[in-house]
């Protein structure tokens, strides 16, 4: 029997999100190379109840809570 753990894993598919606060559609990659890993503001996880934000609400979001 083959562990599972030696065997490949499918890449991880990009999700599609809604923004939120704003509505904007956009995408997550769930592989570790989402865009918002290239942003310096880094905010609490969201609320029970919301997804994350786009990328300008969340520019927006930190420069507010700064």
């Amino acid at each position: 029997m083959t562990n599972p753990k030696d065997m490949p894993s499918a890449p991880a598919l990009p999700r599609r999100l809604i923004c939120s606060h704003c509505g904007t559609e956009f995408g997550c990659d769930l592989s570790g190379n989402c865009w918002c890993a290239e942003e310096t503001a880094r905010l609490p996880m969201p609320v029970k109840g919301e997804d994350c934000l786009c990328r300008e609400c969340l520019r927006k979001a930190a420069e507010a809570a700064k």
